[in-house]
């Protein structure tokens, strides 16, 4: 395999050292490094972070290629700075079956540029009736871990008790997308000031709360591991905060538009502030933003929803919900946190790569930038500033919410096992 050779970069945005990448690893940490025949990379003032982990990635295919492909969606993964990415379960077919499952990952080893982990369904077409095959899902190639409805709740709480109880046999995770579905019947964005002046349909926030409080009791009661998709309000955050001082084993996450966006950029009625949870108010943004920071949030994923143009360029009623965001994570994240000084870069690589590998449980991810560890790994510019051009992105999907928008940092390199996927911010090979 190829060496190599990074010199003058900063891990974790700490002292300048030089790390050598050899045969998938980090094979030495330290200043003035030198490997013959190596391939040097001049990474002054570059700051290099463990290869990110997105816990929750729409990859659309198989079934809706019209939106996205694993070929297209791992691309934009790559030059968003992530190495591995966990695939939602909302494809056609479902991923309810270990065949289905298997495809995916097939797909993502045949496309080369990231580790595609799929998430198999909870229950059986994503219907919310009976739990789909978790075990046969689990025993699989594919080895799956991560079990989620998401884009439907599983609103039933017996059978959410069983999955929860199933799951435990193979140490897997139930991760909630948490809405109540009579309390969002034909909700159209956040249920405030901003949706009682446009007459638009609310989503009440109690309609998320009331799910993460009900679930994290039955998580305690029989033991097993909860995760929180795309948590978004203040109570939210009070309720997983409550559940992890009693002990009870629960994981929550935080989209990078939740992070920035709110909901009075819907008194436009531009169908790509439509997603959800929809945007909510400054307040919740804050909250998040301390949730995060104090660990309450472990990981930032970016529920990616890439769409048909056609789909969002409509009006707000029929438009479907959902934003783009591999492309952009890193930036928002840093633009929000780090550079606020509410988090450093130690904090960061922690919520985007080894938190969600942890809860994952995906081997050989998420590791420190020291020598033995795979050289899983990303180097950014956090000096420069880019502004967001949608039609530039690797993903097929257009729907960035953050579209002209000037955001700090750019990922400059990619590695994966020690093989460059992005260098100078370009994919390699494409």
């Amino acid at each position: 395999m190829n060496t190599t050779l990074i010199q003058k970069v900063r891990p974790l945005g700490g002292a300048v050292t030089d790390l050598l990448l050899r045969d998938g690893e980090i094979a030495a940490v330290g200043p003035g490094l030198s490997a013959e025949g190596a391939t040097v990379l001049d990474a002054s003032g570059l700051i290099a972070l463990p290869g990110l982990v997105d816990l929750h990635t729409h990859l659309r295919e198989p079934g809706r290629e019209d939106a996205e492909t694993v070929d297209s969606g791992t691309r934009s993964a790559a030059r968003g700075g992530y190495t591995s990415v966990f695939a939602m379960a909302n494809t056609f077919p479902v991923a309810d079956t270990a065949g289905v499952v298997e495809q995916v990952q097939r797909l993502g080893e045949e496309a080369g540029w990231v580790d595609v982990r799929p998430v198999g369904a909870v229950t059986v077409g994503l219907a919310g009736e009976q739990l789909a095959e978790l075990g046969a899902m689990a025993d699989s190639r594919a080895g799956v871990r991560v079990f989620s409805d998401d884009g439907h709740c599983v609103s039933d709480a017996v059978l959410m008790r069983r999955a929860l109880e199933y799951v435990k046999a193979f140490d897997g995770v139930i991760a909630q997308h948490a809405q109540e579905p009579r309390l969002t019947e034909d909700a159209q964005m956040n249920e405030g000031a901003v949706s009682a002046v446009l007459g638009l349909r609310g989503w009440p926030s109690v309609a998320e709360e009331a799910i993460i409080a009900r679930d994290v009791l039955l998580a305690d009661h029989v033991g097993s591991r909860l995760h929180v998709c795309h948590l978004s309000t203040r109570g939210s955050v009070e309720i997983v905060r409550w559940a992890k001082q009693r002990g009870v084993q629960v994981t929550a996450e935080v989209t990078p538009h939740h992070l920035l966006l709110t909901d009075e950029l819907v008194r436009g009625y531009d169908p790509v502030y439509k997603v959800n949870p929809p945007l909510r108010t400054q307040a919740d943004v804050e909250a998040v933003r301390e949730g995060l920071a104090d660990g309450t949030i472990d990981v930032v994923a970016t529920d990616h929803a890439p769409h048909p143009v056609e789909a969002k360029d409509c009006e707000w009623s029929a438009a479907a919900m959902g934003m783009t965001g591999l492309e952009t994570a890193l930036s928002v994240v840093q633009h929000t946190m780090v550079d606020t000084g509410l988090v450093g870069w130690d904090v960061l690589a922690d919520r985007m790569s080894s938190a969600p590998a942890r809860i994952g449980r995906l081997p050989g991810h998420g590791r420190p930038l020291a020598v033995g560890s795979p050289a899983n790994l990303v180097l950014l510019d956090p000096a420069a500033r880019w502004t967001v051009d949608p039609a530039a992105m690797a993903t097929a999907g257009r729907n960035s919410p953050f579209r002209g928008m000037e955001l700090p940092g750019r990922v400059v390199a990619t590695f994966l096992r020690g093989r460059a996927t992005v260098l100078d911010g370009e994919l390699v090979g494409a």
